[in-house]
């Protein structure tokens, strides 16, 4: 099991294949094996990163530790272990308040930005007032993927929630708090974002609806925002294809020079 010493705990993590590097940031129902049908696809021409968050899976958190606050200082040393200068950053949920926050604070270092799933805990009165009538399930599988994925596909939901229990218990992690922080990035910062940024939203997410992720979109100048038909707070799990063909074409469109997505309306 690959660890690396970072920011005083031994962060598990994997890497994958050669190329320009992606990393992938798991949300809070996760950990690095959410992403296994991103790497097997994206490993043949990228070198594809997958780790736990501190807290989660194998990367122990020590006692009375930092938490999330120190999610982005993280992964920039992880970064920094394994010797990448620069990085697609690819995040489902909780893993935008990473990647987010990395691409604000180290935005050299940032080829392109996907935000899945996520407002990144942003702090903006305009995001924050929309999710503020969101009334998501508190628990439960319903909360996460959509009720046809759950009566289509019973054996990969069973998966996720395999997936999901290789965590130790986060009961208190605060992250939900997380999100409706106004001290969160604001719409100046977003406005000063400079990585290509592309929003992906299931249209049936109830934790973070589509208008909730379009209030986002409207604050990051050219972004590109696209809603996920079939699913809900996991698009990249229940539509694995579409969210594939979407960041795929994303890093293509950055890599080869073309312009990576619309202005925002």
């Amino acid at each position: 099991m690959p660890k690396a010493p970072i920011n005083g705990i031994e962060l598990y993590y994997e890497s994958h294949g050669q190329g320009p590097a992606i990393v992938f940031a798991h949300g809070r129902g996760g950990n690095h094996m959410s992403w296994w049908q991103q790497v097997p696809v994206f490993a043949s021409d990228h070198r594809c990163i997958t780790f736990d968050h501190r807290g989660w899976g194998a990367s122990l958190d020590v006692p009375d530790g930092p938490g999330r606050g120190a999610f982005v200082e993280d992964l920039k040393q992880l970064l920094d272990h394994l010797e990448v200068d620069q990085a697609f950053l690819v995040a489902q949920s909780m893993g935008g308040l990473t990647c987010l926050g990395f691409a604000l604070a180290y935005p050299e270092r940032t080829l392109g930005l996907v935000l899945g799933d996520t407002t990144g805990g942003t702090g903006d009165a305009t995001v924050l007032d929309a999710l503020s009538r969101v009334n998501a399930p508190e628990q439960g599988i319903n909360r996460t993927l959509s009720a046809g994925f759950i009566a289509n596909h019973p054996r990969l939901t069973f998966l996720y929630q395999q997936i999901q229990g290789l965590n130790p218990p986060n009961a208190n992690d605060g992250i939900l708090n997380s999100f409706r922080n106004p001290d969160g990035p604001s719409a100046q910062d977003l406005g000063n974002l400079q990585a290509p940024t592309i929003l992906i939203s299931g249209q049936e997410d109830l934790i973070f609806p589509p208008q909730v992720i379009e209030a986002l979109h409207k604050l990051i100048p050219g972004s590109r925002l696209e809603i996920v038909p079939e699913a809900a707070h996991s698009a990249h799990f229940e539509q694995p294809q579409v969210f594939n063909k979407l960041i795929g074409e994303f890093f293509a469109g950055i890599q080869t020079g073309k312009t990576a997505g619309a202005a925002a309306d």
